[in-house]
């Protein structure tokens, strides 16, 4: 495990289109959430700091969802981390009640086109789908801190509200991303 921050994307950037399946193929799009604010997170299955929160995960979606905001994950470790497979992305998602989109970026080029470095890495968008927040979901680390979900939830307030998230925004940290040799992006270099 190598820890990583956030990259710290500036504000505004517009949300990068994927495509992407879940482990039993049905495919889900950023069109899909066309309209309306949503979380992207990069997350895995191995990574401690994503164990963490995994329990806790659901209460903080069923929250954004009562907001109006949705909320999709992305797997960009499955083809690199043998316990990120997309077979164990689905025992992973029962064990942890997950009911949300959990989608396989095998490519990692969803990843690279988010900047993500981390995870979990989290992304808000508003409903024109500019980026309005990124960063830590909290500030719960796998030491004992207990989840609340706390700066996710107050950025997903702002946006649901249509006002501009208030800085500062604390990088998330976390596992880096699994690179395929010869695949790390350029924004680590």
């Amino acid at each position: 495990m190598v820890k990583t921050e956030s990259t710290m994307v500036p504000v505004g950037t517009p949300a990068p289109e994927f495509n992407l399946p879940d482990p039993a193929g049905t495919t889900v799009s950023l069109h899909d959430y066309a309209g309306r604010p949503v979380v992207v997170a990069f997350v895995c299955n191995h990574c401690p700091y994503v164990k963490h929160i995994a329990a806790d995960l659901p209460d903080v979606v069923s929250e954004l969802e009562s907001l109006g905001v949705g909320f999709v994950a992305i797997n960009s470790n499955a083809d690199t981390h043998p316990d990120d497979s997309p077979a164990a992305m689905t025992s992973f998602a029962r064990e942890h009640g997950w009911r949300f989109p959990y989608l396989v970026d095998g490519s990692q080029e969803v990843a690279k086109d988010y900047r993500a470095a981390c995870t979990p890495d989290f992304f808000v968008f508003g409903a024109d789908h500019l980026l309005a927040y990124r960063g830590q979901m909290d500030d719960s680390r796998p030491d004992g801190t207990a989840v609340t979900g706390a700066d996710l939830l107050a950025a997903a307030r702002h946006v649901a509200a249509g006002e501009p998230v208030p800085e500062p925004h604390h990088p998330s940290m976390g596992c880096n991303i699994k690179w395929k040799p010869g695949n790390e992006p350029e924004y680590f270099g």
